[in-house]
């Protein structure tokens, strides 16, 4: 998978209180292995801490801020999940901002698990068909979003490319086609 996005630059947006470590160090490993470059984009400086479940898990070095952090500077914008991720970040003016400004600019937008709530917060799923963890469903539905239940789904009906996907198990799934999707782009 070398070199197929090189040059690309994706940031990984997540909550310094928690982040489900799967969903965060697969899709990582799968931009480093295609040649792009991946970026841990936080709303505090510091550590991100990880979760396997509701184990901790290992803790990652922040590279930038969301305050700092502008999607100009990047192709595409990865949001992981977990409960307290999403959560969390939802609650953040300038992250549900950051987030929000790549689909605006028509950029791809990969979310998994319960990673869609930070879109809902910024108002821009509605029209847009998504899966998600399930008990996201009624959220995305309430917000205008298409929901449907499958292991990986590419909404191309807005300004930019919206990857998704329901849970772990969906990883290698999702991986694929956020790297098929980075290529065109």
């Amino acid at each position: 998978m070398s070199n197929e996005i090189a040059g690309k630059r994706v940031a990984f947006l997540v909550a310094n209180e928690g982040v489900e470590q799967v969903e965060l160090t697969e899709p990582w490993k799968a931009v480093q292995a295609g040649g792009g470059t991946p970026t841990l984009v936080s709303v505090k400086p510091g550590q991100v801490q990880a979760f396997n479940h509701l184990d901790k898990g290992d803790t990652f070095p922040v590279d930038e801020t969301v305050d700092a952090a502008q999607a100009g500077d990047y192709d595409a914008l990865v949001l992981p999940g977990g409960v307290a991720n999403p959560d969390f970040l939802r609650t953040q003016s300038n992250a549900v901002a950051f987030a929000k400004s790549f689909v605006d600019a028509g950029k791809p937008v990969a979310v998994i698990c319960h990673g869609p709530w930070t879109l809902v917060e910024g108002d821009v799923v509605k029209g847009r068909t998504i899966t998600s963890w399930p008990s996201l469903h009624t959220d995305l539905r309430n917000a205008g979003a298409d929901w449907v239940d499958e292991e990986v789904v590419v909404c191309t009906s807005g300004p930019g490319p919206l990857i998704s996907s329901r849970k772990p198990d969906d990883l290698k799934a999702f991986c694929t086609t956020l790297i098929e999707t980075l290529q065109s782009v």
